[in-house]
């Protein structure tokens, strides 16, 4: 199954969705529909939200010259090759279409998002309009306010607590140990190890000024640590006040494997292949 999903991302992937999608900025709604659909674009790993052109309340302009924008991709495979991480801009395309801006006329003259909206070359998808998520201020599925980008209706999260010894260290200094961790099992990413604060070494972690978002568990704070005089930077994050998805592992501190170096029950772990290798 994984190798099938895999296997379609270089292709042109959607889905309808039953929920109400709206899309503000400055509390004024651009896009009210309940026939979106969530629309992957080819090698994106991260879905959007694509409108019906009829449930916009702004019009469509030909979008300026788009700025020059990095395309950030990681390598999968020799069948699939590279794929693009979620900080690729939305001006980076991989399917043909047509850009467009979006103009809404208000009483004090016109707003219009340059850009904010692409039209894709596909039948399936005539009518309608991928949006910008960054374009707008604020997205609502129903009245709940969500965020980062659409959630994968084939994704999923799973947490199970877990007695293994697991030993996090970083050029042969320990940063954690712990038999009381929180396993998070995200669909296509690694394993995550969620550990108490008393099991990990936190006078070697210095707070850092990067965050994020994940649509599933919320805004992540992140850790670097000092080990030898050496800052190994975002190397940790936490959930401190996580959405749904991230509750069970609220507070407790992860470790990017991708970075470190951990053993579960003595053994190594080799180290992960990911967007954050």
């Amino acid at each position: 199954m994984s190798a099938l999903v895999m296997g379609a991302l270089p292709e042109l992937r959607f889905e309808p969705t039953r929920k109400r999608v709206r899309a503000l900025v400055g509390g004024e709604t651009w896009a009210d529909t309940v026939a979106a659909m969530v629309v992957w674009e080819p090698r994106r790993i991260v879905p959007g939200y694509a409108v019906p052109v009829a449930d916009l309340d702004a019009e469509l302009l030909p979008a300026g010259p788009a700025p020059q924008a990095e395309a950030h991709a990681v390598a999968v495979n020799a069948e699939i090759g590279d794929v693009l991480d979620p900080r690729s801009p939305f001006s980076v395309r991989t399917t043909a279409g047509e850009a467009v801006s979006l103009r809404r006329r208000r009483a004090r003259g016109s707003m219009v998002l340059d850009g904010a909206g692409f039209r894709p070359a596909d039948p399936d998808l005539d009518g309608y309009v991928i949006l910008d998520w960054s374009a707008f201020d604020q997205w609502l599925e129903e009245d709940d306010e969500i965020f980062a980008h659409p959630r994968d209706p084939f994704k999923r999260i799973d947490v199970r607590s877990s007695s293994r010894h697991i030993v996090v260290s970083v050029d042969g200094v320990v940063l954690a140990d712990s038999t009381r961790a929180r396993l998070l099992f995200e669909t296509h990413l690694p394993t995550r190890s969620y550990l108490p604060r008393d099991d990990v070494r936190l006078e070697l972690l210095e707070p850092s000024d990067s965050e994020s978002w994940c649509a599933y568990k919320g805004h992540a704070r992140y850790w670097s640590a000092r080990v030898g005089g050496e800052l190994h930077r975002n190397v940790a994050w936490s959930y401190e006040e996580p959405l749904s998805d991230g509750v069970e592992v609220k507070d407790r501190i992860t470790f990017f494997d991708e970075k470190v170096d951990v053993t579960v029950d003595g053994k190594p772990v080799p180290r992960p292949v990911s967007p954050w290798s």
